[in-house]
């Protein structure tokens, strides 16, 4: 079976915009659920509906990947699962080696999606001598003085970092070096990469943040008289000689 360092998804070369990417997944998961109940077609507003986007967004990110659907009849299921799976590189295999096996590198680790979404883990790797060894989801884990070594045996393209953020920096770039040009970042850290390397951040915090914005904002709202927007709390007196906000606000 081919590896993920022999063989790259095509995307990039046949012009697919980088947000119709994001959202391949998207359409991905809602397919396969489908596919799980044996709906055999689905129409596009059904799908989008699922997906989380509108259906004219969908039928232009579909158009990109050659697929029209059928009037009258929608998109068949499993074509397009099959579609979707080859644009994002999934009928390959794709070794994944884990960086840091704390709390969250250990659930990564014991995370069922991986295998049946295309991704084997190949490997998880620590800096803490007393781990090596230890099994993981049934896997050793190996110590980072062997990274290097493991990445060139077992192919891998991808890797996940999990460590703590001062530690981040200088895993990416052994990472990098030792031939990765794609990592998934759970450390709470911008890295620095050379061109050529994709990275995707995962940062729960923030997530969190903008919810508890949306939450502080709820509770503004619930808190006016019935037609009044939040904006409208602002006095003449927030604001600057221009009538902007000032950078910070009076305690």
């Amino acid at each position: 079976m081919a590896t993920g360092r022999t063989h790259r998804p095509a995307t990039r070369s046949r012009g697919i915009p980088e947000a119709t990417v994001a959202r391949l997944p998207l359409y991905l998961r809602a397919l396969t659920a489908l596919s799980e109940r044996s709906v055999p077609t689905v129409s596009s507003e059904e799908l989008a509906a699922a997906a989380g986007v509108n259906s004219a967004k969908l039928r232009k990110d579909f158009s990109y990947l050659g697929s029209y659907g059928t009037r009258g009849v929608g998109y068949d299921v499993e074509y397009l699962v099959y579609q979707i799976s080859r644009e994002l590189g999934l009928t390959q295999d794709w070794p994944v080696v884990i960086v840091g096996i704390g709390n969250l590198g250990a659930a990564l680790a014991n995370y069922g999606g991986f295998a049946s979404r295309g991704f084997r883990v190949a490997a998880l790797i620590d800096a803490d001598p007393a781990m090596a060894g230890k099994p993981v989801a049934g896997i050793p884990v190996q110590h980072t003085d062997d990274l290097e070594k493991i990445i060139e045996e077992n192919g891998v393209s991808i890797g996940v970092i999990a460590t703590p953020a001062g530690a981040a920096q200088q895993v990416c770039e052994r990472l990098v070096a030792a031939g990765v040009t794609s990592i998934l970042n759970f450390a709470p850290t911008v890295l620095s990469v050379p061109d050529g390397v994709d990275v995707r951040k995962v940062d729960l915090s923030i997530e969190l943040q903008i919810l508890a914005f949306h939450e502080q904002r709820k509770a503004v709202e619930e808190a006016l008289p019935d037609g009044m927007p939040a904006a409208a709390t602002t006095t003449e007196s927030d604001q600057g000689p221009d009538g902007d906000l000032p950078a910070v606000m009076p305690a």
